[in-house]
């Protein structure tokens, strides 16, 4: 599959104070030693998030049962982020496969320990810790 990059820029105008604020996503994917590495940039939110579940949900229709989202530059994630990464493990673990993550950032860690999701998704440091630590659960 050839290396995919996608912008989303959705404009959002608060009509009472006169002001306009971008709420970008960048999303990029590619494959490195038989794993999907997904690249996010920005926020994922209630404006974004469906983007990141279509690209997830055409990555699992196109066989790739191995994930890893690369979360390293995610500035912002809220609850429909949330649910469409766990959407995205439900998915692939429908057919043996995995979603792990790659996020260091505290803001978004607090995220993950708070809602008790540390106990289900994989989370590591860097995109190669991830793909040694699914390489070393086979």
């Amino acid at each position: 599959m050839p290396r995919t990059v996608i912008w989303y820029r959705h404009d959002v105008r608060a009509w009472s104070h006169g002001w306009e604020d971008f709420v970008d996503l960048k999303l990029d994917h590619h494959t490195k030693d038989g794993i999907e590495i997904v690249d996010v940039e920005g926020e994922i939110d209630v404006y974004t998030a469906p983007r990141l579940r279509e690209l997830l949900i055409e990555l699992v229709n196109n066989g790739f049962y191995q994930l890893v989202v690369n979360m390293e530059k995610v500035e912002f994630l809220d609850s429909t982020g949330l649910g469409v990464l766990v959407g995205g493990l439900k998915r692939v673990r429908a057919h043996d496969g995995s979603l792990d993550l790659v996020c260091t950032q505290e803001r978004i860690l607090k995220i993950f320990r708070i809602t008790g999701l540390t106990k289900v998704f994989g989370i590591h440091d860097t995109v190669d810790a991830a793909i040694t630590a699914r390489r070393s659960e086979k």
